[in-house]
């Protein structure tokens, strides 16, 4: 198929849509310039595992080393900032009925206004109290790395990041709501993910399993390329710009 012709079938899809669902990983914030959780582990990084930076167990025994990591990949990610990808579906939704499932931690798809987002693993941006699990959120922006840990407003106590460890499991009220979503769905994008972390991945297996059109955008083949109804083999920030504008002209005519 024509990419031409993708975009623009993917387009009409979207259109006469009751209710999209994204489904987005990785690949939308490696356009932004920001690295996976692996591809972070340079220089300094590298000597530590993961075991070191992201589990429950590295925040209890050295609080200090898990925060300057997570603010060092706060400061990446509010350089790397949202990107036309993530624009683009703020646009969509304002045309049609859209939600998003994102697997990624960046909070990128709400700093570009998307306003339904369902964080499967939480938010680099959101701390969570360690001792009466209050949360606050706190804006995309560079890091202070010289300030104090931070502490929780109600009560006083250390904060850690709101996003799923090595050995946690995901946000019960992220996945349910994801569920529900999907079961909404009649159309599903699946953007930038490969389709390999679980059990995020269940959602897009549900997906091309059901009755809903799937519309993979993605540049590389993964496990369902052949079973998407649409695929468009672009980039994000590439095939969503080109078919929120022809949604758009289609909503006005």
């Amino acid at each position: 198929m024509a990419l031409n012709d993708a975009i623009e079938r993917a387009a009409l899809a979207l259109t006469d849509a009751r209710h999209v669902l994204v489904l987005s990983g990785a690949g939308m914030s490696a356009e932004s310039g920001i690295p996976t959780f692996r591809e972070a582990q340079t220089g300094l990084w590298a000597r530590f595992p993961p075991q070191d930076l992201a589990t429950p167990e590295a925040f209890a025994g050295n609080p200090e080393r898990v925060w300057q990591w997570y603010r060092w990949r706060r400061t990446l990610i509010a350089r790397g900032g949202v990107n036309p990808g993530h624009v683009a579906l703020a646009a969509l939704g304002r045309h049609i009925s859209l939600s998003i499932a994102t697997q990624n931690v960046d909070g990128l798809h709400a700093a570009a206004g998307s306003s339904r987002v369902a964080e499967l693993h939480g938010s680099i941006w959101r701390e969570r109290c360690t001792a009466c699990d209050d949360e606050t959120l706190q804006p995309v922006a560079e890091a202070d790395e010289d300030a104090p840990l931070p502490a929780c407003a109600r009560c006083g106590a250390m904060t850690r990041p709101a996003v799923v460890w090595f050995g946690e499991m995901l946000p019960m009220t992220a996945l349910e709501r994801a569920q529900r979503l999907l079961a909404a769905a009649d159309r599903v994008l699946v953007v930038g993910t490969s389709n390999q972390v679980y059990p995020a991945a269940t959602l897009v297996e549900q997906a091309v399993a059901g009755s809903a059109i799937v519309i993979e955008i993605n540049t590389e083949k993964t496990a369902i390329s052949k079973k998407a109804d649409i695929k468009i083999a672009q980039s994000a920030s590439s095939a969503l710009p080109a078919i929120a504008a022809r949604v758009a002209r289609l909503m006005i005519n």
